[in-house]
């Protein structure tokens, strides 16, 4: 089964005021998610993001979010480049292909010699 993670992209932090404590100290980082399989690593397309207090410790969801919270997220956004999305095989993968490979061939070899017969 894979796992995923949220890597972080990007991480800034905003002057404008928290909407539960009025402190002018928020961060804004935005993820990538990202899934480690036993065959493969992909690379999603998927970013997400997170703005939180760093005096009160809340997250502050889209719904809170004050006109000049929004005007910042937004420029911000357009300045965040995620990885292209891909997908990468690790060495199990190879290992297994080599070895499936091999015995195709060994099968067909002792085919065309007469050892085993369908």
């Amino acid at each position: 089964m894979a796992t995923e993670k949220l890597v972080v992209i990007k991480e800034m932090e905003l002057s404008n005021n928290c909407p539960e404590c009025f402190n002018q100290d928020l961060k804004l980082t935005f993820y990538q998610k990202h899934r480690y399989g036993k065959l493969f690593d992909r690379t999603t397309n998927q970013v997400t993001h997170l703005i939180q207090c760093n005096k009160c410790s809340s997250d502050i969801y889209p719904i809170k979010w004050t006109d000049d919270i929004e005007r910042m997220f937004n420029y911000y956004q357009k300045m965040v480049t995620p990885e292209k999305s891909s997908l990468k095989f690790t060495s199990l993968f190879y290992i297994l292909i080599l070895v499936l490979i091999a015995l195709i061939g060994t099968g067909v070899y002792l085919f065309l010699e007469g050892i085993i017969a369908f």
